[in-house]
C-alpha cells in the first residue's frame, strides 16, 4: 500500500502549492507528486515572454504579466481536470488577482482601467460554479528572515536582484491574501517544521496531515 492509499488521499485529487517566492512551492510540488504518485503541474518561467522584462519595468509590464498569467493558469487548469485529477499544482491561479494585480494598482505600477479590465475577466473565468477549483490549497508560510533569505540563496538572478522591500510587501501581502481566502479548503504548513531538500522522509507526516484535512472537509462538504 503506498502513502497515497494509507492516508485516503482519492486518487482524483487536486492539491496546489501556494506561497509567497522563496517557501520551496517547487521542491514541495515534486516530493508530494512523488510520494502520491500523481503527475506536476509547474510554472512555465522560461517560456514566459514578459517576466524578465516586467522585473525591469513594473509600470510597463504588470498588465501584460497578469494577462498571461490569467490564460495560461486557466487551460493549465483545464488541462488538469481533463486529465481527471491526481496532480499537485506549483502556484494558484487565485494569487494573480489577489495579490500581485491588486499590489500594482495600490502602487500605481498598474492602471486602474487595465486593472478593471483584468478583474473582470478573471472573475467571468474563474468565480463560477464551473470553474474546476482544487480540492485542496497547502499554503506554505514562514519567517520573513528565512524566506528572504533562501531568495538571496536559491533564487533567480532577476529574484535576486530585486530590492527586499519588494518581497518585505509581498510576504504582508499573502499574509492578508490567505486570511481571508474561501475558494476552497486551506492547510496551513511552516516551512521551518520539514526540510524536503535534506530528508525526502519529512513528507509522510505532510501526506497524513493532508488525508486528515480532506477527510474532515468532506464530512463538513456533507453536512
Amino acid at each position: 500500500m503506498n502513502l497515497r492509499e494509507t492516508y485516503n488521499i482519492p486518487k482524483h485529487a487536486v492539491i496546489t502549492i501556494a506561497g509567497t517566492v522563496g517557501v520551496g512551492k517547487s521542491t514541495m510540488t515534486k516530493c508530494l507528486a512523488k510520494a502520491l504518485d500523481f503527475r506536476t503541474s509547474f510554472e512555465k518561467v522560461d517560456e514566459n515572454p514578459y517576466l524578465d522584462k516586467f522585473y525591469q519595468d513594473f509600470t510597463k509590464w504588470s498588465f501584460h504579466l497578469q494577462i498571461y498569467f490569467l490564460a495560461e493558469r486557466f487551460k493549465e487548469q483545464k488541462r488538469i481536470f481533463e486529465y481527471g485529477g491526481g496532480f499537485v499544482q506549483d502556484r494558484s491561479i487565485y494569487e494573480d488577482t489577489g495579490i500581485f494585480a491588486r499590489m500594482h494598482v495600490e502602487k500605481g505600477t498598474m492602471s486602474k482601467v487595465d486593472y478593471d479590465t483584468y478583474s473582470n475577466l478573471f472573475e467571468a473565468m474563474v468565480m463560477t460554479p464551473y470553474f474546476p477549483h482544487p480540492d485542496l490549497l497547502i499554503y506554505l508560510e514562514g519567517s520573513l528572515d528565512v524566506i528572504i533569505k533562501r531568495i538571496q540563496e536559491r533564487g533567480r538572478p532577476m529574484e535576486q536582484a530585486t530590492p527586499s522591500a519588494y518581497w518585505e510587501e509581498m510576504y504582508n501581502r499573502y499574509e492578508k491574501w490567505i486570511n481571508s481566502f474561501n475558494a476552497c479548503p486551506v492547510l496551513r504548513l511552516n516551512i521551518q517544521d520539514y526540510d524536503l531538500m535534506k530528508n525526502e522522509q519529512d513528507i509522510e507526516p505532510i501526506i497524513e496531515k493532508i488525508g486528515y484535512f480532506l477527510t474532515q472537509s468532506e464530512k463538513l462538504r456533507k453536512k
